[in-house]
């Protein structure tokens, strides 16, 4: 959620104003985004945490890693929807009136952002978890004695399945498994009840099916 806070305000700004603004920030945005998630993820925490194992310094390292490495996600798609409707005749008009940039942006703008963001934030929950569980198998995410870790746990069971208990990686892997799919596929029912091109889409491949039977 922090990335929902970060990188859409930064995405309305810099699709709005343009400019040089807007090139350093997709530039920057963009580098970010060029870095595999698990990876840049750990590089974040590291840093965070300063190489040191701490219960605070774990939970901070990975909530702020999990936050970078979604922020140009969020930003680039606030970013194109906010330079698509900038130019509409209801926002021409805000600013003709008078309105101020922050009212243009979060009265006018923001409401036609939001359309595909839920659809993302479902996706992204289940990138999140896969990226959670991954610092926490590596050692960089939370400490296990301040909240339960699944990809700790599957770290712990490998030594298990060297001496032949292999059971004890099959919970938190099955876990991982099913919320990220269900997770998935909540984002993937969202995207077809709120877009309205798939709507249209299914509608008109329903219909012969239809006309068929009667």
């Amino acid at each position: 959620m922090l990335s929902l806070f970060v990188g859409v305000p930064l995405g309305l700004v810099s699709g709005y104003v343009g400019r040089w603004l807007d090139r350093v920030l997709v530039l920057f945005m963009d580098a970010m985004y060029a870095f595999p998630s698990l990876l840049l993820a750990i590089v974040v925490s590291i840093v965070v945490a300063g190489g040191q194992s701490s219960s605070f310094g774990g939970m901070m390292s990975a909530a702020i890693a999990i936050t970078v490495i979604f922020v140009p996600q969020y930003f680039r798609v606030a970013r194109n929807a906010t330079i698509a409707v900038k130019q509409e005749p209801y926002v021409d008009a805000a600013r003709v009136t008078g309105a101020s940039t922050t009212r243009i942006l979060f009265r006018h703008i923001f409401a036609n952002v939001t359309q595909s963001l839920p659809v993302l934030i479902t996706l992204n929950g289940a990138e999140a978890i896969l990226t959670l569980a991954g610092l926490g198998f590596l050692g960089f995410g939370i400490e296990p004695t301040q909240a339960a870790e699944w990809g700790y746990d599957l770290n712990k069971a490998l030594g298990d399945i060297s001496n032949g208990v292999w059971w004890t990686a099959i919970f938190p892997g099955t876990a991982i498994v099913l919320v990220v799919l269900g997770m998935t596929l909540v984002g993937e029912s969202l995207n077809e009840a709120l877009n309205p091109l798939l709507r249209t889409r299914r509608a008109t491949n329903d219909s012969p099916r239809k006309s068929d039977d009667d």
